[in-house]
């Protein structure tokens, strides 16, 4: 996927339509836990195949006349042999994960209830987990009802906010010695009150204040490609509101469980958080150093 092309706009209206003949740009596969593959599903001269994997439907995309399934692999994954079943198919397609051990990242967190919470916390903690789950399982066709016969197109990401890559996906995390759950994004730091994009075109379907993740906003590109932004200082959008590629949906922050000011960037593919360098060429090579990028403001 050319740098170049990252930096390009979509349409106004998503997704985009294009003639099927033409190539879609899939993202890099990696057949490892937080990885994503591309599955042939065959001639794209019939109807989208219906596929699920793990229970989860999965993005089936028409790709140089062929359906193809871009799949999600969690994090918790097992290597081995793994199945995608069809709808309306006796034999499943078989595919292989590899296994994978990523570095360990351990972090000191001056705010103990960030750690640990007392009882309220947790109540407030549960309550929360329903409405995270909820949007991360989002699945919708299409997120533009003026395209609903529009051919989709998996959009071609930019950066979301311009910062150094201060923490990768897939981190074994350690606070205050005690283990928890991988990092499910990667972490940006910038500044606080640096504007933050979408990097695609999609409709907003959550966002508000949770105790770990702070101020943070979910947007669903459809066909289960959620992208989740957290610990901002501001959200400039509401609930059901479609943004452009480049509209400006908040700003840097350090909200929730933070130690310092920074974007926590997710990426999740069939309800699985997969590494967000696999939509990019170089994504460390983006981050590594400023980039010059605007962000566009648009009346509410």
């Amino acid at each position: 996927m050319a740098a170049e092309q990252l930096s390009l706009a979509l349409p106004e209206a998503f997704p985009e339509t294009v003639p099927a003949t033409l190539p879609q740009m899939l993202p890099h596969t990696a057949a490892v836990p937080g990885g994503v593959v591309t599955l042939d599903l065959g001639s794209s001269q019939g109807p989208a195949p219906v596929a699920h994997y793990n229970k989860k439907r999965v993005m089936v995309v028409e790709n140089n006349g062929r359906w193809q399934a871009v799949v999600g692999i969690r994090l918790t994954a097992r290597g081995g042999k793994h199945q995608l079943k069809i709808t309306g198919r006796k034999q499943a397609v078989n595919f292989k994960i590899n296994a994978k051990k990523y570095a360990e990242q351990r972090l000191t967190i001056k705010n103990k209830r960030k750690v640990n919470p007392n009882k309220t916390d947790l109540k407030r903690i549960r309550g929360e987990r329903g409405r995270i789950r909820k949007a991360l399982r989002h699945w919708q066709q299409k997120t533009n009802e003026a395209n609903v016969g529009a051919q989709f197109i998996l959009p071609k990401f930019i950066l979301p906010v311009t910062g150094r890559l201060s923490s990768p996906f897939g981190l074994r995390r350690f606070f205050n010695k005690q283990p928890r759950r991988p990092h499910s994004g990667i972490d940006i730091a910038a500044t606080k009150g640096t504007p933050i994009i979408a990097p695609a075109a999609g409709r907003i379907i959550e966002n508000g204040n949770f105790f770990f993740n702070g101020n943070s906003v979910f947007i669903d590109h459809g066909q289960g490609l959620i992208t989740m932004y957290s610990h901002m200082s501001r959200i400039d959008i509401k609930p059901g509101q479609i943004v452009e590629q480049g509209e400006t949906i908040g700003a840097v922050g350090q909200t929730g469980r933070a130690t310092g000011p920074h974007l926590h960037w997710s990426v999740s593919l069939n309800d699985a958080r997969v590494d967000p360098s696999l939509f990019f060429s170089d994504l460390e090579s983006l981050l590594s150093a400023p980039i010059k990028q605007s962000a566009k403001r648009f009346s509410k």
